[in-house]
C-alpha cells in the first residue's frame, strides 16, 4: 500500500511539474510577441487638423475688413467735429457782425430839450434798415441829461428824450415791440466835467442792441 501511494504521489509531481513548465513557457511566449510588436505597426494617434490657408485669409480679410470700417468711422467722427467747429465759429462772427451793423452813436440834444435835432434824425435813418433787416434783435433806448437841474426833472426829460428817438425809430419801420426806453437822468454822466463841453455830451440818448435769446 505504501508503494503504491508512492508512485501516485511521484507521478502527480511530475505532472504539476510540466504544468507549471508549460504555463511558464506560453508566458514568456507572449510577452516576447508582445515585445516584438514594431512602434510603427501600432496605430498612430489623431492629430488635430491644422488650419487650412483659406481660413487664415478669410480672418485676415475680415481684421482688415474691421479695422478699415474703425478707420473710416474715425474719420467721419473727425470731420464732424470739425464741421461743428467751424460752424460755431461762422456763427460767432457772424453775431460779432450783426452786432457791428446795429450799432448806433449816442444822439445828442440842445440843452432842456428832448426834440430830434438834424444830425440826430439823420443818424437814426442811417442806422434803421440795418434794423429792418435783422427784425430778432431788440433795442433799449435811454435818456441821460447833464447835472443841471433837479434829479427828478432830468429822469422826466431823460424819459422824454429816450421816447422820442424810440418814436422816430418806428415811425422808421422799426417795429414798437422791439424798442423799450429808460430814464438814467443826470446819474450816468458821459463826461464828467462841468462845463459846457461836458454838458453838451452827457445830454444825450444812448442805444443798447440786445440780440435773439436762444
Amino acid at each position: 500500500m505504501k508503494k503504491s501511494w508512492g508512485w501516485a504521489g511521484l507521478i502527480a509531481l511530475v505532472l504539476c511539474l510540466s504544468v507549471t513548465f508549460l504555463a511558464g513557457c506560453a508566458k514568456k511566449s507572449a510577452l516576447k510577441e508582445t515585445a516584438l510588436v514594431s512602434p510603427e505597426s501600432r496605430p498612430a494617434a489623431k492629430a488635430s487638423p491644422a488650419p487650412s490657408k483659406s481660413t487664415d485669409d478669410a480672418a485676415a480679410r475680415e481684421k482688415a475688413r474691421r479695422d478699415q470700417a474703425l478707420r473710416e468711422q474715425a474719420l467721419r467722427e473727425a470731420a464732424a467735429r470739425e464741421a461743428a467747429e467751424r460752424g460755431k465759429k461762422e456763427a460767432a462772427a457772424r453775431a460779432t457782425a450783426i452786432m457791428k451793423e446795429l450799432q448806433i452813436p449816442d444822439i445828442n440834444f440842445d440843452y432842456d430839450k428832448y426834440n430830434l435835432t438834424p444830425l440826430a434824425q439823420s443818424i437814426l435813418k442811417a442806422a434803421s434798415p440795418a434794423f429792418v433787416k435783422y427784425p430778432a434783435y431788440k433795442l433799449v433806448v435811454e435818456g441821460h441829461c447833464d447835472e443841471r437841474g433837479t434829479g427828478e426833472y432830468n429822469l422826466a426829460l431823460g424819459e422824454k428824450r429816450a421816447e422820442e428817438a424810440a418814436k422816430y425809430l418806428v415811425d422808421l419801420g422799426i417795429g414798437k415791440e422791439r424798442i423799450k426806453t429808460i430814464s438814467y437822468g443826470n446819474e450816468m454822466p458821459l463826461d464828467k466835467g462841468h462845463d459846457e463841453a461836458a454838458w453838451a455830451k452827457n445830454r444825450r440818448a444812448r442805444f443798447v442792441i440786445f440780440p435773439p435769446v436762444k
